[in-house]
């Protein structure tokens, strides 16, 4: 355990102290300030028909979807791509820790950097809350899938950066699988199976998030992002195992 929140720690300073954290920081943070205002300005008008703002804030418009396709790419580009090429990977694989490990830890660090770029958005749950009742249920919840998809996300990143050593190509490697789990579900009412259906239903990102933000905890909805999570993190491992051999 002491190894791997070294490891965590090493990997947190290395986030915070790169130019490019505060970049996407400042840019996640600017784009996602101004679709919530034009969410606000958009349900003030008196044409528009009611609905809850944080349903559309969780998972409800594109923005959302845009935000985690191009943000989770540049999170997790570096992580292990760059150890790769400038040859540091094979001194951390040398030391007294395992691949998984590894792999574990630099996970782990990539969620918590993907969990502080949401934090500073609790601020708009509070300037709703001051001006209307909020029901807290969907809250907690919709923050809940943001964090499960976040882990599915990065997992499939970090998978990328193990594969290649160059970190545009680990970025641009991670949005294309990202785009085609996320398009996934999406082709739910193109088939006609019964079965087919019900399994692209299952992996509809857009329903699940869709769930979360009406405060409704499916199991169904949890296992499938952990257990993808797991599968790549896994694959991660052996990604890092195989370069080892080499």
């Amino acid at each position: 355990m002491r190894k791997l929140l070294a490891l965590v720690n090493r990997e947190l300073l290395a986030y915070f102290s790169s130019p490019l954290a505060y970049v996407v920081l400042t840019a996640f943070l600017f784009i996602n300030g101004y679709v919530f205002y034009l969410i606000v300005a958009y349900l003030n008008d008196p044409r528009t028909q009611a609905m809850a703002p944080l349903k559309l804030i969780f998972g409800g418009t594109i923005f959302f979807w845009l935000f985690l396709l191009f943000v989770v790419p540049v999170i997790t580009m570096r992580l292990l791509a760059e150890e790769r090429r400038t040859g540091t990977l094979e001194v951390l694989l040398t030391s007294p820790v395992s691949e998984g490990q590894v792999v574990i830890a630099k996970f782990l660090a990539s969620l918590v950097f993907y969990l502080f770029l949401w934090a500073p958005t609790l601020v708009y749950v509070a300037i709703l809350a001051s001006h209307a009742k909020i029901d807290y249920g969907p809250v907690v919840s919709g923050y809940l899938g943001i964090a499960l998809l976040g882990t599915m996300f990065l997992s499939i990143g970090l998978l990328t950066s193990a594969l290649v050593r160059n970190q545009i190509i680990a970025a641009i490697l991670a949005f294309a699988v990202l785009v085609v789990v996320f398009s996934l579900g999406l082709v739910e009412n193109l088939v006609t199976g019964a079965v087919a259906k019900g399994i692209l239903g299952y992996m509809n990102l857009w329903n699940t998030m869709d769930d979360f933000a009406r405060g409704i905890v499916d199991t169904r909805h949890v296992v499938y992002p952990a257990s993808l999570a797991g599968l790549f993190l896994f694959l991660a491992t052996k990604a890092l195992e195989a370069s080892k051999g080499r």
